[in-house]
């Protein structure tokens, strides 16, 4: 068993401009992730060769507020022929829209059960808009106390609650591992329970979002932990490189890459 591993365009190889970081992780065998598609051009990202596994779903709006409903669903539709421009099969959301600096352009303090399940409607339409179109959305979890205060439903708990809810295969979880050791931890009990309803895993080390090996995380434990659970997916590389960018990708690479000691060899 191996994952697909893919790395975020948007974090790494910062000294050049965009489609030269695409092409690099390219031709490092990687995946590539990106996000905002609005400053993009989706005919040169296509021309690079590269397999994209994920990208930015919606423009704005939220889960539970009619309003902002309508508008993720009418941004996530908008997203969807870029997608399929690039042969990008996930599109990712979050429990609300994200502006300058990462920070909730609604921040919530307090999430109503009235909340809750207008938030599961707003995601049973959009897993409806993913089927129709041959899509599929991921629901990432965000970290409340470094990096995104105020969003809603930003717990991996939450979205594995809310995507279980919706029970879609056109809507999966994002499990950000950066952001669940930070605001929940336990990965390990964390993936076991997710992983019927995983779509993407994302990684990062903490502190400092850098690449796997920098920070407090045992990489290779997780790694063979998620390969317990039966799942072949997308790992992607959503963090900073701490220095060199090739050497940040190398040592992903050996982080997720399955040795001895994984299930397929006991």
């Amino acid at each position: 068993m191996s994952f697909t591993l893919a790395v975020c365009a948007e974090m790494v190889f910062t000294d050049l401009p965009l489609l030269e970081r695409v092409q690099r992780i390219h031709e490092a065998g990687f995946a590539v992730e990106i996000w905002d598609w609005t400053n993009k051009d989706a005919a040169a990202l296509a021309a690079t060769g590269a397999t994209f596994t994920s990208m930015t779903g919606y423009l704005s709006g939220d889960l539970t507020t009619d309003d902002g409903a309508e508008s993720l669903l009418r941004t996530a539709e908008q997203s969807i022929p870029f997608a399929q421009a690039i042969h990008c099969p996930s599109l990712n959301l979050h429990g609300t829209g994200l502006g300058e600096g990462g920070l909730p352009v609604r921040p919530v303090e307090v999430v109503t059960g009235a909340m809750w399940l207008a938030a599961e409607r707003t995601l049973s339409r959009v897993a409806e808009l993913g089927e129709r179109h041959g899509v599929t959305f991921v629901l990432e979890n965000l970290n409340t106390e470094v990096d995104h205060p105020g969003t809603p439903f930003a717990r991996a708990d939450d979205t594995l609650a809310l995507v279980s809810a919706v029970a879609s295969p056109h809507l999966r979880m994002n499990l950000d591992l950066y952001h669940a050791q930070i605001g929940e931890g336990n990965l390990v009990d964390l993936i076991r329970r997710s992983a019927p309803h995983l779509g993407e895993v994302q990684v990062a080390d903490v502190p400092g979002r850098c690449e796997p090996g920098t920070g407090e995380v045992s990489w290779p434990f997780v790694a063979r932990a998620l390969a317990d659970t039966g799942y072949d997916g997308v790992v992607a590389m959503e963090a900073f490189a701490s220095g060199d960018s090739d050497l940040a990708l190398a040592r992903f690479r050996d982080a997720f890459t399955l040795g001895p000691g994984t299930h397929e060899d006991r």
